[in-house]
């Protein structure tokens, strides 16, 4: 299976969905997108996590990467993880880090 990944940005906020499986054959191409935020003036990054089916170790590295790359002053959500998905999140403490929720708050 691949990865999907669509990006949307809007004022100070990116919005990354992904759909699929995050594993190591996707990972340069999710980096690749992450990477280029970087250049963006963000305060928010959410994941739309709602149709990816398996996140692997090589797609969490993405994530902790993009989290390094901007910065603490830009928040990461999560939302909508799998209870798969979820699981691997939280064996690995990245949850401490981000914010996960079920549904998308204002």
């Amino acid at each position: 299976m691949t990865l999907d990944v669509s990006l949307t940005i809007r004022n100070s906020t990116a919005r990354l969905t992904l759909a699929g499986e995050a594993d190591s054959t996707a990972a340069a191409h999710l980096a690749t997108v992450l990477d280029g935020l970087s250049s963006e003036h963000l305060d928010r990054l959410e994941l739309d996590l709602s149709d990816l089916a398996y996140m692997s170790s090589a797609g969490l590295r993405c994530l902790v990467f993009a989290h390094q790359v901007l910065g603490r002053a830009v928040e990461i959500v999560l939302i909508n993880p799998s209870d798969e998905v979820r699981r691997t999140i939280e064996l690995t403490g990245f949850d401490r880090s981000v914010t996960v929720r079920r549904e998308l708050s204002a």
